[in-house]
């Protein structure tokens, strides 16, 4: 696909914006995209779960301030139901949400803790076949040692939906190697409709929630459902590991940073920069403010402080020991 056909093409964009941390990602999220994709041609959603009783407290967006400046900041805020997952498990709304986007609509989903860093045209779309992130761990199945290994608790999903089990995977990956079995990022995922790709997306989480084979009996779901379910969904769409260039998404034009700390403890100085520009004029900084982590990390110099006592060149292989390098220094927030 040429760059002319990528900028040629309009989709919509869609995070989740609800009233706790991820209604200021929502506005660093809009602010980023805006501030490197001026003339972005499709429709930035900022989809919001409505009140309902699988909710303790009110999750859909209220605060004024914040919905004033994601709507100056050219989001569209857009209600949804969730029927299927509540706060017992908030990962649910990506999917929930994805019912209530205009259908036949090519879409891009990401997770609101994500800056955008480039032009979006980089990156060549093709809404027939869906895709995901790819940076992610190997984080389920939990092998037991007299339990089912990757291969039969992976192919047990495939056979449960009438999927074909062989074409999903990666040959040159060693047999029992969790990289030889479709698995995504759940942070980032497009195909051309949300609708169609929502409602398999819902099945498929709801069946395997309430009616596991039997090969997952000691399997944890949580927080793990949706990336269980979107491999199955990709692959059932054409979609898979392959129909995007590496480096561009996580990469070079997006950062799925999830937390603040680990944000300034691993990314780029390009990264920072961004981030400090964006979050620098007067009436987002108001409102930005009203978050601590925000407001300590950035406004506070707090961030810089993190990124001290780390050489971004040489990070510490696992996440866990940034993670305690930064409390230990009484440093963490969220």
């Amino acid at each position: 696909m040429t760059t002319e056909q990528v900028k040629s093409q309009s989709f919509n964009i869609v995070i989740v914006g609800q009233a706790n941390r991820l209604q200021y990602e929502a506005i660093l999220f809009a602010a980023s995209l805006r501030h490197t994709n001026p003339d972005f041609q499709g429709r930035l959603i900022v989809a919001t779960p409505k009140d309902s009783p699988l909710w303790t407290n009110s999750p859909t967006l209220r605060n004024k301030a914040v919905i004033r400046t994601l709507e100056e900041l050219g989001a569209e805020i857009l209600p949804f139901d969730t029927p299927e997952f509540g706060e017992g498990y908030p990962n649910g709304n990506k999917i929930q949400a994805l019912l209530a986007l205009p259908e036949g609509e090519p879409f891009v989903f990401f997770d609101t803790d994500t800056l955008v860093l480039d032009d979006l045209s980089r990156v060549p779309f093709d809404f027939d076949r869906p895709g995901a992130s790819q940076k992610v761990e190997g984080t389920w199945p939990k092998i037991e040692l007299y339990g089912p290994g990757y291969t039969q608790t992976w192919k047990s999903l495939y056979d449960k939906f009438e999927l074909d089990f062989e074409t999903s995977l990666d040959m040159n990956q060693p047999d029992e190697f969790w990289k030889r079995y479709l698995y995504f990022n759940a942070g980032f995922f497009f195909y051309k409709c949300p609708r169609q790709f929502g409602e398999r997306f819902l099945h498929y989480a709801t069946e395997i929630r309430d009616n596991p084979p039997e090969e997952l009996i000691c399997q944890p779901l949580w927080p793990w459902l949706d990336q269980i379910a979107l491999p199955l969904v990709i692959h059932s769409f054409g979609g898979g590991r392959d129909v995007l260039p590496a480096g561009l998404i996580d990469g070079d034009v997006t950062c799925h940073y999830r937390l603040f700390p680990l944000l300034y403890a691993r990314e780029s100085d390009r990264v920072i920069d961004l981030l400090e520009t964006v979050t620098a004029p007067n009436e987002i900084k108001k409102v930005l403010k009203q978050y601590d982590p925000i407001k300590f990390m950035v406004y506070h110099a707090r961030g810089q402080k993190v990124r001290d006592l780390f050489d971004q060149s040489d990070l510490p292989r696992k996440e866990q020991a940034i993670r305690n390098r930064i409390k230990k220094n009484g440093f963490w927030m969220r």
